[in-house]
């Protein structure tokens, strides 16, 4: 087995949370009295929401309360609407059955993530749960990943890497000096992923099972 560790993203690699992410967006932007399409906020799936509230010229003394305005649609319904990708629950016991310690290292913050893993029986299946703080700004991918590979005791990080979906997973995992996996049924592209500097590519959920355990 090439990997003794395999840390996974949430958004957009374990499960689809399209429609929460995109409707607490417009709720808040429309706070803001910007009217905006869910469908073309697909953008705000991955990175902390101040990056993607910036593409909207936000002043950052107003930022806290845009997120707040995200997290007021977001917390009791948001969620909610999400769903694991098919298949995804099969993958991850057969790695957990191979010998993987799985390890979620998610930008979303903790208390978020941890209710959709136990809702959908994923958590089963990690070892350890990693989330951003709800100040998201406080801790960026990279430092999400560093402290994963901390409170795993991780000490050999070429037995290590990162799967995820979009360009902060591989760069967040780079810099903590771990090979990553880009996987394509998320929303970040092939170019994306490549020009990130991923190690693999993987389009199927096979695909993904034989990098990690051959």
């Amino acid at each position: 087995m090439r990997y003794d560790y395999a840390l996974f993203d949430l958004d957009g690699t374990l499960t689809d949370p399209k429609e929460g992410i995109t409707n607490s967006a417009a709720h808040a932007l429309r706070h803001f009295g910007l009217e905006a399409d869910p469908e073309d906020l697909t953008f705000f799936i991955g990175p902390p929401l101040y990056e993607s509230f910036a593409r909207f010229d936000i002043p950052e003394d107003r930022m806290e309360e845009a997120i707040a305005k995200f997290r007021e649609y977001f917390e009791p319904r948001g969620w909610l609407e999400n769903v694991p990708y098919p298949g995804i629950g099969g993958t991850l016991e057969k790695l957990q059955s191979a010998g993987l310690r799985l390890i979620l290292a998610t930008s979303k913050p903790e208390k978020f993530a941890l209710r959709i893993m136990e809702r959908f029986e994923l958590s089963k299946y990690f070892t350890l749960i990693c989330g951003a703080p709800m100040d998201e700004r406080k801790a960026g991918k990279a430092a999400i990943v560093a402290r994963a590979i901390g409170e795993a005791g991780i000490t050999d990080r070429s037995r290590a890497l990162m799967v995820g979906d979009r360009r902060h997973d591989v760069e967040g995992a780079r810099q903590n000096g771990l090979d990553t996996v880009g996987v394509l049924w998320g929303y970040g592209s092939k170019e994306e992923l490549t020009a990130a500097g991923a190690k693999y590519l993987a389009g199927e959920l096979w695909e993904l099972e034989e990098i990690l355990v051959g």
